[in-house]
């Protein structure tokens, strides 16, 4: 459903802002395409480690899924004026990285287990999402007060030191495998 609404998500919000009716039905309609994308992520796991219906193939989907959604999310708030590039450049940066990283480790036969910053980023990636869009939500039907757009920030700050985090956990396991090497 991820991969499926993503897209979705970027065309109602980039094609939106063409248009001149009020915002806050277009935002209520991508709060409920944020709330499902971030549900199914939810629903996707449970059901999958409770049934132990873990697949090979999920564990490349559901980790894509997941940075697809949040990066297109994160992409419309930083259009929308409410993410700074800077703090969209450090996410896009670690994803990347991270998948370049991972598919090194791969080749090794290494599986770097979930650490506290993934799980970190993970919640704060969500938190990021939802505060995002209950500020764009909100701000369509009134004006937001200063304090509410200094704790997005905050929240996105605490995202991008989450995401740096989580990249660095990688670099020990890469280390390691070249020493092997020599």
């Amino acid at each position: 459903m991820r991969i499926i609404l993503s897209p979705i998500f970027l065309i109602v919000f980039f094609l939106s802002q063409g248009i001149s009716v009020s915002p806050a039905p277009v935002y209520i309609l991508l709060f409920i395409l944020y709330a499902v994308m971030e549900l199914t992520d939810l629903l996707d796991g449970y059901i999958a480690r409770s049934r132990n219906l873990i697949t090979d193939l999920g564990k490349v989907l559901d980790p894509f899924a997941d940075v697809l959604a949040r990066m297109t999310y994160f992409l419309c708030f930083t259009a929308a004026g409410i993410m700074p590039v800077w703090i969209l450049a450090v996410l896009i940066y670690r994803e990347l990285g991270i998948t370049f990283l991972r598919t090194l480790l791969f080749r090794e036969g290494i599986a770097v287990p979930a650490s506290i910053w993934g799980k970190s980023k993970a919640v704060l990636y969500s938190l990021s999402g939802l505060a995002g869009m209950l500020y764009l939500l909100y701000a369509s039907l009134a004006k937001v007060p200063e304090w509410a757009g200094k704790g997005l920030f905050v929240i996105f700050i605490l995202s991008a030191l989450a995401s740096v985090g989580s990249f660095v956990t990688y670099i020990p396991p890469i280390i390691k495998s070249r020493r092997k090497e020599m």
